[in-house]
């Protein structure tokens, strides 16, 4: 296992880039702890396999420093890094039986072969592959070839770091629930560092002890499943990460006041007044929006979708769309709404950035 070091690590993959736009990878200072269970979460594009596979070292960056415990790694070759790498689709040998292609990297290490053969059953128990392991591969389904794929990247025990790219994509929708339990269950007794890439919220949030949001080439936050949801570092995070996602709209915002549209919404921390050319945004969760008669911000009920245990109003508010969850069974007014916000958890966002305020005593 190691500790990995991200020092002022930067990615452009053309020459001369101009401003940050041309990097696919922005600069960054990070730590991942010797241990550690990582996602790497965005959509498309926005510099999670770029970021893992310079890591791994099929990618040397453009500026900065890849370390491990304390070793500069920045310019050594992927095979010198002890790491295991786990791809979106199976690297497998087709013409090899699954327990062949289990054992291979434990083979190409001299391993020996009692130990090959403990350490391939044991995988292939965690995977349910036990009843396969006689078979060639070429013969099962796209879900078997990545199981087969993920255990390779599993068998072996003296790795620095198991790196996987979106592993999970061509796997059964049904199964991934059960393969993701099972890598947690398997880090929980092994300790591996590992760095998990994905564009599933689900899959970062349930894999993960800590979770790095990443927008355009940027970490715009690292941090546990728990402070990504109840206190978002930036706009995107709170839209990307929950379901529904967070309420944001524009106000203008003075001392513990925030206005929109009009109406005033008491904010909990005190604010200076943002410059006119910065984009001042509110930003709250539906679990922290409550629906009442008479009271708080006057809006019209469009929708309410229920989702079993728990139910979704979809409001509105002059041309904002606002979205409010509620338990089961709760009843909503027919008319003479109102919104109201829990003042704890509301957000003010600057140019898409939280911003922190100070107590309101001091204000």
């Amino acid at each position: 296992m190691a500790r990995i070091d991200l020092r002022n690590l930067a990615h452009a993959y053309g020459p001369n880039p101009q401003g940050p736009s041309g990097y696919a990878l922005k600069p960054l200072n990070h730590t991942w702890e010797d241990g550690g269970a990582y996602a790497l979460l965005g959509p498309s594009g926005c510099g999670k396999t770029t970021l893992l596979n310079i890591i791994s070292g099929l990618i040397t960056p453009s500026h900065g420093q890849v370390v491990f415990d304390g070793v500069d790694v920045t310019s050594m070759p992927t095979e010198a890094r002890n790491i295991a790498q786990v791809f979106q689709f199976p690297v497998i040998y087709d013409t090899m039986t699954v327990y062949d292609n289990l054992a291979f990297p434990l083979r190409n290490r001299r391993v020996p072969e009692p130990a090959v053969d403990a350490r391939v059953r044991e995988i292939a128990t965690m995977l349910e592959m036990t009843d396969v392991l006689d078979k060639r591969a070429r013969g099962l389904t796209a879900d078997a070839k990545q199981k087969i794929s993920l255990g390779r990247g599993l068998v072996r025990s003296d790795v620095a770091a198991i790196l996987f790219d979106e592993p999970l994509t061509v796997i059964d929708p049904q199964l991934k629930w059960q393969l993701r339990s099972q890598l947690k269950q398997l880090h929980k007794k092994s300790g591996y560092t590992m760095v998990y890439v994905t564009h599933d919220q689900t899959e970062a949030l349930t894999f993960a002890d800590k979770v790095v949001v990443m927008l355009e080439g940027e970490v715009v936050q690292m941090g546990t499943p728990a402070e990504l949801f109840e206190r978002p570092a930036h706009t995107f995070v709170g839209y990307f990460i929950g379901s529904p996602g967070m309420n944001v709209f524009a106000a203008d915002v003075d001392g513990t006041v925030a206005t929109v549209d009009g109406t005033p919404i008491r904010l909990p921390r005190a604010y200076g007044k943002a410059q006119a050319d910065r984009k001042v945004e509110l930003g709250i969760r539906p679990e922290f929006v409550r629906v009442a008669r008479g009271e708080g911000l006057p809006v019209t009920i469009r929708k309410v979708e229920d989702v079993g245990s728990y139910k979704i109003a979809r409001l509105t508010f002059g041309n904002r769309e606002i979205a409010a969850v509620a338990p089961e069974g709760t009843e909503f007014p027919a008319d003479g709404a109102g919104a109201i916000f829990d003042p704890a958890h509301l957000n003010v966002y600057v140019d898409g950035h939280l911003v922190d305020g100070a107590p309101a005593r001091e204000a």
